[in-house]
């Protein structure tokens, strides 16, 4: 296609079933088109792609309560013409569940989030895409107030700031942004401090804004918000705005992932059993708004993506396994076009 992407999904399949799904992606029309599939890796629920657009990370969701074995992360390759996707290599995640990746910008060292576990790890990329013996390792302790989820630390993602100088880890479990230090040279991590959230918020992914100043927590628990300042100079976030993500009388919901539009005056973030986006307008002085809360064209929204163009939304919606393509409208409109892909948990759009 003169005008495509290409977009990979991740999901909850089973070792012996596609777990990886390859779409050519029509930019104009919002069409997806099959390109292939890959089997091997037991649930595949969050991918990342390298920068150079060869290589690709998917953590293995597993855990010694639910499956007997500790989590892993895989290394693959891949060609666009024709498709084709190979596995590299495999290492330990350092614990339990991993549930996000994340590279940094130089793109040497990937951060792999471990759920069950509490914990955070760095592992180094190879010159052939392969994955190196982890580096760092970092645990968290505590608890929160939401006994059924908050009994102890749940690391859910890792960020690198946009200087590359730290790591902000969001525990769900224990209401804190963990911030370390992160040396690009040796892939170390030291304690920088800890920016407690509100009691029960849950924080789980987080995005920073393009200029830098400021970044956003999506917290999963009370499905609001969190507008941070954020001051390279001392590595630190101050607390500016917290909004609710749901309008009033909504269902039992938990918040999941958040994305901001290239020019940062979007932001968007997902609302699993209300079902919906949250759209917010971004201020001058980074100040949201809550705009809209449209469908997100299925059941259980737990990532999505915005296309190269931003003409569309990609989603991937878990319990009704598919991805929903939503046309990018001051608000959003509704599913254009819908690709079937079973326990649909995570997209990539290189």
């Amino acid at each position: 296609m003169p005008n495509s992407s290409l977009v990979l999904a991740g999901s909850y399949a089973e070792s012996h079933q596609p777990g990886i799904y390859a779409f050519d992606f029509d930019e104009d029309s919002g069409a997806l088109n099959p390109l292939g599939q890959f089997a091997g890796i037991k649930h595949p629920s969050f991918i990342t792609a390298h920068p150079n657009g060869k290589w690709l990370y998917a953590v293995s969701e597993t855990g010694h309560a639910s499956d007997g074995v500790a989590g892993g992360v895989c290394a693959l390759s891949f060609e666009r013409q024709p498709w084709q996707m190979n596995l590299l290599n495999s290492q330990p995640s350092g614990g339990d569940w991993p549930c996000h990746l994340q590279i940094d910008a130089t793109g040497r060292w990937l951060f792999v989030s471990n759920y069950g576990a509490g914990n955070a790890g760095v592992l180094p990329i190879l010159e052939d895409g392969a994955l190196g013996v982890m580096t760092a390792l970092v645990s968290h302790s505590g608890h929160g107030p939401n006994a059924q989820r908050q009994e102890g630390p749940h690391a859910h993602s890792a960020t690198l700031t946009p200087d590359n100088a730290f790591a902000l880890v969001a525990d769900l479990g224990i209401d804190a942004l963990m911030m370390y230090r992160f040396s690009a040279q040796d892939g170390s991590l030291k304690l920088h401090r800890e920016i407690r959230t509100r009691p029960g918020a849950g924080p789980r992914h987080m995005a920073f804004h393009p200029s830098g100043q400021w970044a956003f927590v999506v917290n999963e628990l009370d499905s609001t918000v969190t507008a941070y300042t954020y001051s390279a100079a001392d590595g630190n976030l101050t607390e500016k705005q917290t909004i609710e993500g749901l309008p009033p009388g909504a269902p039992e919901n938990t918040a999941a992932d958040i994305h901001l539009n290239r020019a940062g005056t979007r932001l968007y973030t997902s609302n699993r059993g209300h079902n919906s986006v949250a759209v917010f307008d971004v201020a001058a002085d980074g100040t949201l708004t809550r705009l809209a809360t449209p469908s997100c064209g299925g059941n259980w929204p737990r990532n999505f993506a915005l296309a190269r163009a931003e003409k569309f939304m990609l989603v991937a919606n878990q319990y009704s396994g598919q991805i929903s393509v939503l046309p990018l409208t001051d608000q959003l409109g509704g599913a254009v076009t819908q690709a079937a892909v079973p326990g649909a948990s995570c997209l990539q759009v290189l």
